[in-house]
């Protein structure tokens, strides 16, 4: 190697360094609690999961996970943590209640039914959260966004089209059907991330969801990812796939790129 590309790489090993170090150094002085906590809607006991930083005393902006229709499970726990690393206060919110999961199909349809053919039951047990995270000295809960994965993504998107008090939604993977959106109802600014493969979200349905969002004057952000399925974001999807023989398969690349995207999302709608 000559002088003139030591004189080259050699300070951009150096930068390299410097950075790696500095992310070492915060990630160690971080202490990520996790937690798992009960609410109640409408007699229902809800069974939901915090993670924060708990080295952090000032409050934080709060991320509300929704889960996929498979239920609250170690994917979405993985998740909250994630967000927590990021610097939220992250939670993750039972729809279905008890803490209930799906191992099949047919759990999976018939614990979340009733909740899509029934808005106002979805909408309670989010306003039940709500509540919940609104007694955490750690949340600044004049911020809070929520994210959804397959189901949790349709739910997400129903809640800011009924008017949540959030100021923003992240759909990983979702169904854009839902409740009507109303102008004077959603204000939240939306994200989707979709796979151009999703044989769940028909092209049409894009098409609509877009004609609807424009036609009322939605701030949202459509992102397509190519060769991603349904469920691309998790890691377990192309098993699941397998084992019940449906369309849905992990996709590496559009799950790092759309979760860069939420990232740069939550710059934009947060204060610092």
């Amino acid at each position: 190697m000559d002088l003139k590309c030591k004189n080259i790489i050699l300070p951009i090993v150096v930068i390299f360094m410097f950075i790696s170090a500095c992310c070492a150094q915060k990630k160690s002085t971080m202490n990520i609690k996790t937690e798992t906590i009960n609410y109640v809607s409408g007699g229902v006991r809800l069974t939901g999961v915090l993670a924060y930083d708990s080295n952090v005393s000032t409050k934080r902006p709060v991320v509300l996970v929704i889960h996929e229709w498979w239920g609250l499970n170690d994917y979405i726990r993985s998740r909250v943590k994630q967000l927590a690393q990021l610097g939220y206060f992250a939670m993750a919110i039972d729809l279905y209640g008890n803490g209930n999961t799906a191992k099949t199909l047919d759990e999976a349809v018939a614990l979340s039914t009733p909740l899509y053919q029934n808005s106002n039951l979805a909408k309670s047990r989010f306003d039940a959260a709500i509540t919940k995270v609104k007694t955490y000295i750690q949340a600044d809960t004049t911020q809070i966004a929520a994210i959804g994965y397959c189901f949790g993504g349709t739910m997400a998107l129903n809640m800011a089209r009924m008017g949540a008090p959030l100021i923003g939604v992240v759909s990983f993977h979702g169904s854009l059907k839902g409740v009507p959106a109303k102008k004077e109802l959603l204000t939240s600014k939306i994200l989707i991330c979709h796979g151009e493969e999703d044989k769940f979200v028909k092209k049409e349905e894009v098409e609509a969801f877009k004609k609807e969002m424009d036609s009322i004057g939605a701030d949202y952000i459509f992102k397509q990812y190519p060769n991603a399925t349904h469920a691309f974001s998790n890691p377990d999807a192309t098993e699941w796939g397998k084992k019940f023989n449906i369309p849905i398969a992990y996709n590496e690349a559009a799950d790092f790129a759309s979760w860069k995207e939420m990232q740069l999302f939550f710059t934009k709608i947060f204060k610092k």
